[in-house]
């Protein structure tokens, strides 16, 4: 059985508040937990913990939210809890080298991807956007690189060919705390061997932003599948188009398949509208779309959008593309 840990977890959103449940149900003692700053939430913009401080709240676990560790305080505050080592999962502040240090076993991180591949903000939809068959969570020691620490354990799993990154976020949601816990189990032990990262292996995850969920219809039927996927939760693939009144529509998709088009037909040109889908050329093959969801509706099945606006959709005409 090994030693309990006195550890420090930091973590914000819910991705972080599984882990900190599956320390919490483990043998280790959680002595605080750090978290970033109330922020406002919902229609009446009123401050609202993250979903890591309503759970340490509810186990009666010490909070604290800095703004920074800059100041000596801060890193005076820390170092009083005496933990031999400090968790951080999608915590979203840097930690200085002071902070690095000051546990016994130093900090760990979970991160999503397996590293070095996919270092940085988007690891999971950037996998899924890039078509990989494979990823899972990597637990490393943190040093003051980004994402670049030596690699203490991973743990895989296989991406389907209709993941989304909704669904491969559950995934590792349940992948992550256990590893995480075998691991500190290790270390306890100190039978903890950590690998340094290859950095020639190494590609970087960019956040995503909302500009590149406008569906590029230049680009190959293949990749657009992808990025249709990729983008659910957040930012959601587009479509934009000019309705009878000459009003913008922004129209989400949620899912298309690929299918042979027509390569006489300019990028972006409707091939087909009818209840198996909306066919829209591409670059490469074409794209036929099969759920769809209007501004301010419901996501819906091609059939039932085209029975209240067909005209949206005339078989000829061009979608937007990319602005």
């Amino acid at each position: 059985m090994p030693s309990p840990l006195k550890i420090i977890f930091a973590g914000t959103p819910d991705f972080a508040a599984r882990h900190l449940q599956g320390l919490i149900d483990s043998t280790h003692e959680i002595v605080a937990v750090y978290c970033p700053e109330d922020k406002p939430a919902g229609r009446g913009k009123k401050l609202t913990p993250c979903a890591v401080k309503q759970l340490a709240l509810a186990h009666d676990i010490a909070v604290e939210q800095p703004k920074n560790f800059k100041d000596p305080s801060d890193q005076n505050t820390l170092a009083s809890y005496h933990a031999d080592v400090m968790v951080v999962v999608a915590y979203g502040l840097l930690l200085p080298k002071v902070i690095l240090d000051t546990p016994r076993l130093g900090c760990v991180n979970v991160h999503g991807s397996l590293l070095p591949r996919w270092r940085g903000a988007a690891p999971i939809q950037r996998a899924v956007e890039a078509g990989d068959a494979q990823t899972g969570v990597t637990i490393m020691q943190m040093d003051e690189g980004l994402d670049t620490g030596a690699m203490i354990s991973k743990a895989c799993c296989d991406i389907s060919v209709d993941e989304t990154s909704s669904s491969l976020y559950e995934k590792l949601a349940l992948l992550g705390p256990d590893a995480l816990v075998q691991t500190l189990n290790l270390m306890s032990d100190g039978q903890a061997q950590a690998e340094p990262q290859d950095d020639q292996l190494a590609n970087y995850a960019h956040k995503l932003n909302k500009d590149e969920a406008i569906l590029d219809w230049q680009i190959s039927a293949e990749i657009l599948e992808r990025k249709i996927r990729a983008y659910q939760p957040w930012p959601f693939a587009q479509i934009h188009l000019i309705d009878e009144k000459q009003q913008l529509q922004r129209i989400k998709v949620w899912q298309a398949d690929v299918v042979t088009g027509d390569s006489s037909k300019a990028p972006g040109t409707i091939l087909s509208a009818d209840k198996a889908g909306i066919i829209v050329q591409c670059g490469n093959n074409a794209l036929r779309l099969t759920r769809l969801q209007a501004p301010g509706k419901k996501p819906m099945a091609v059939a039932d959008i085209l029975n209240g606006r067909s005209e949206w959709f005339m078989a000829g005409t061009p979608i937007c593309g990319h602005d």
